[in-house]
């Protein structure tokens, strides 16, 4: 197997490391756009998986200057580095709508927008943009200045059933009736359809295609509402390849950045290359056919069963069987010898939340690690 991950300075450095490289981040970014034909306007990547302001450098540096995100973090990095369009692709709720608004008003040139599902808290948003809850007011924090009105998006459930409104109720009506919230402006439409992850890109497409053709059906009689300048964001990485080829959406996929073992087995077709690697150390050698690493679930994501948390493709000889805080027992059957002090090599099942487990990316070009990129909107909050 190609040993493009190998680094010669890594005894310079602790484990366990999360280390990224930046020639391969450049060639999923310079893909993703092929993928759009080049048209840069299109594509409006999550920035959830790496949260990370060098990332957002490089986005600028290829033409992309809007992207979505998932908390005020998340919005105040992206604005700090000089994106001009940033959605949050969340209904703020509470006190999440007061810390949007101090957003928006720190970043006079930057515009935001939100997620909205449900009236009344369209409703609550508008008041608070307008000042009639107005933050110092009600004691709830600092002032922030008083809003015309905040854009927004409306959330539609095709199926996940996580959030959104139903795609199967009046969209038309429901938006006709957040157009009379005084306080909002609405922007267009957003579906995000994860529960659409079969390996076989033909079924992907077909599942997707029915929900889809009702969304265009009710952005063309919104159009012919008066929404000229009307909007569809949709989808993730899963539905990437089908809504590509639809010239009228905004694709904002994330995971690309980094690629990960989970969709380079579900979804075959996106060729990205791997481009982050979880690097931990032999700690313990407790039994024959035994060894242990420095690989807990607090630096590699535990949300799935064992043997979808990390994979070593470059030792296939060891395979995971117990997993703790600090601690990942591997099983080892073959002929190879491992001592306590030896470095492993290993690609995250699912790269998101194991990026925002730690405080810095190692970044890697010419097989060595030349510097480190601060993952800082792994913070619930960076200033704001």
């Amino acid at each position: 197997m190609e040993k493009w991950q190998e680094i010669s300075n890594l005894d310079q450095y602790d484990t366990p490391l999360f280390v990224v490289y930046e020639d391969r981040i450049k060639q999923n970014i310079e893909k993703a756009i092929a993928l759009l034909s080049g048209n840069v306007s299109r594509f409006r990547p999550h920035i959830k998986t790496h949260k990370m302001g060098e990332i957002l450098g490089l986005f600028s540096h290829y033409g992309i200057d809007k992207v979505k995100c998932a908390t005020i973090a998340e919005a105040e990095l992206a604005a700090l580095n000089g994106m001009r369009d940033v959605m949050i692709a969340y209904q703020p709720v509470g006190f999440k709508i007061h810390r949007m608004m101090n957003l928006i008003s720190a970043f006079p040139n930057c515009t935001f927008s939100c997620l909205v599902d449900n009236l009344e808290n369209a409703r609550a948003i508008a008041d608070v943009a307008k000042g009639k809850a107005n933050a110092e007011e009600n004691h709830q924090g600092p002032a922030f200045k008083k809003l015309q009105e905040i854009k927004v998006y409306l959330d539609l459930n095709t199926g996940m059933n996580r959030t959104g409104f139903p795609i199967t109720e009046n969209v038309v009506q429901f938006v006709a009736a957040l157009k009379a919230v005084d306080g909002l402006k609405f922007m267009g439409l957003h579906i995000y359809d994860g529960h659409i992850h079969d390996p076989d890109p033909a079924v992907r497409a077909a599942r997707a295609k029915p929900a889809m053709d009702k969304v265009l059906d009710d952005a063309d009689e919104l159009i012919r509402q008066g929404f000229q300048d009307l909007s569809i964001i949709a989808g993730g990485s899963n539905t990437f390849t089908y809504y590509s080829g639809i010239e009228r959406l905004e694709c904002s996929p994330g995971t690309f950045v980094f690629w990960d073992e989970n969709y380079t087995r579900l979804l075959p077709e996106l060729d990205f290359k791997n481009a982050a690697v979880l690097v931990c150390s032999v700690i313990s050698l407790p039994a024959p056919g035994l060894i242990c690493v420095d690989l807990g679930y607090k630096s590699v994501s535990s949300e799935n069963p064992i043997d979808k948390r990390v994979v070593f493709p470059w030792n296939l000889d060891l395979s995971p069987i117990g997993h703790s805080e600090e601690h990942l027992t591997l099983k080892h059957i073959g002929p190879r010898e491992y001592k306590v002090g030896d470095r492993i090599y290993g690609l995250p099942y699912h790269v998101c939340p194991s990026c925002a487990l730690y405080e810095e990316a190692q970044v890697v070009n010419d097989h060595q690690i030349e510097k480190s990129w601060r993952i800082k909107a792994r913070d619930k909050k960076i200033s704001i």
